[in-house]
């Protein structure tokens, strides 16, 4: 087995080799500025225009659509507050209890400026509850923020729905699909949404890049003054070995979507089947049919995650206790607090999240070491029912 047996891709995954020797001249060699008029920065200027061509046909998108930030959480924040400042006349966000904390933060420092915000709930298998977002919706809404698919329970929502209710109103739509790009398809072609994230550390492209997908005709403020670079949408010269990383990543994330959604999904499977059937006092998080194919969330109760996470380590397996943005926090994780799970099960949940890199043997080898694991912890525990 090797030394690290990774199952975490839902925090960062693997750059891809194809993708380091993508980027490598731009680091070395071909290091002109893509604004510059010389044919050594035209050169790189080539490559970024067929980068954002190799994202946009993972999307489903034009390239001109494509705008390339630093991140997830940029991009999330420049959609939000970038509609905002197109519609003053407008103050409320409608989101959900469940969004990455790239939104949540965000929403709850806009309402300490006298911005309102609704948190829409979900249910026990971490559904949204449409009915309830549709009557959050009024004329002083703004913006919809609702994730493509929760980076906890892998749980996809109805976003093209959800889309559809905030256009009838007038209202911009975004989508922070950072999980589901590149798992799940996504066809932006004849879509309602307005604004979607992405981050390319996701998809097996660096740390530091990414993108917000801006739809033709859709107000969006600048949120980076500067100069021309993305069409004056984000000044800064462009971080040039990123951008081609993530459209390398983009181009092998659509070659690969199929396998996504056969092979590891098989491998997902047979590892939750597996940890099912030999730990007592467990059980899935979501909902197990309408979920991301990489992704599974199970709660071991009576005992700690961060207890199982650190036992987990001395084999060498990389798992979490939820997203890699809130690790640190004693409290259990907002997602399943939000969906009712028991405080007895939702100090112990543990998120498997598996790539294309992932192989039957390491699944065959965490399943091996789960139920002695589970087994010691239960021994320790003052919790575990007599």
């Amino acid at each position: 087995m090797a030394a690290v047996v990774y199952m975490d891709n839902n925090a960062t995954t693997k750059v891809a080799d194809e993708v380091i020797e993508e980027m490598m001249p731009y680091l070395r060699d071909k290091y002109g500025n893509p604004s510059s008029m010389h044919t050594f920065g035209g050169q790189v200027a080539k490559k970024i225009a067929w980068a954002r061509e190799q994202v946009a046909a993972l999307l489903g998108c034009e390239p001109d659509e494509i705008v390339f930030t630093s991140c997830g959480t940029e991009s999330d924040n420049t959609a939000i507050k970038g509609t905002l400042e197109m519609y003053p006349q407008r103050r409320k966000v409608v989101t959900t209890r469940v969004e990455h904390p790239a939104v949540l933060t965000t929403c709850r420092e806009l309402e300490r400026h006298g911005f309102s915000v609704s948190e829409i709930g979900v249910d026990r298998q971490g559904n949204l509850d449409l009915d309830e977002l549709g009557f959050r919706l009024d004329d002083n809404t703004a913006i919809v923020s609702v994730m493509y698919a929760n980076n906890e329970t892998g749980v996809i929502f109805p976003v093209e729905q959800v889309a559809q209710l905030a256009a009838a109103r007038g209202i911009v739509f975004h989508t922070d699909a950072v999980q589901a790009v590149g798992k799940i398809p996504i066809n932006l072609k004849n879509s309602a949404i307005h604004l979607l994230s992405l981050s390319g550390h996701k998809i097996h492209a660096p740390k530091g890049i990414g993108v917000l997908y801006v739809r033709r005709g859709t107000r969006l403020g600048t949120f980076m003054h500067g100069g021309h670079q993305e069409s004056g949408r984000r000044g800064g010269t462009e971080n040039v070995p990123g951008i081609i990383a993530l459209g390398k990543a983009c181009q092998l994330a659509l070659e690969h979507l199929e396998e996504e959604n056969t092979r590891v999904k098989a491998l997902r499977d047979k590892l939750e089947k597996g940890i099912l059937s030999s730990c007592p006092d467990c059980f899935v998080n979501g909902d197990r049919r309408n979920r991301l194919p990489n992704t599974t969330n199970i709660s071991f109760e009576f005992i700690e995650g961060e207890s199982i996470l650190m036992m987990l380590d001395q084999f060498g397996i990389c798992a979490s206790s939820g997203s890699a943005c809130t690790s640190g926090s004693l409290e259990p994780s907002h997602v399943l607090r939000a969906m009712g799970v028991p405080f007895t099960a939702a100090h112990g949940s543990i998120r498997f999240s598996l790539s294309r890199y992932n192989t039957e043997a390491e699944v065959d080898f965490v399943i091996e070491k789960m139920p002695g694991i589970v087994r010691r912890l239960r021994e320790l525990s003052p919790f575990v029912k007599t």
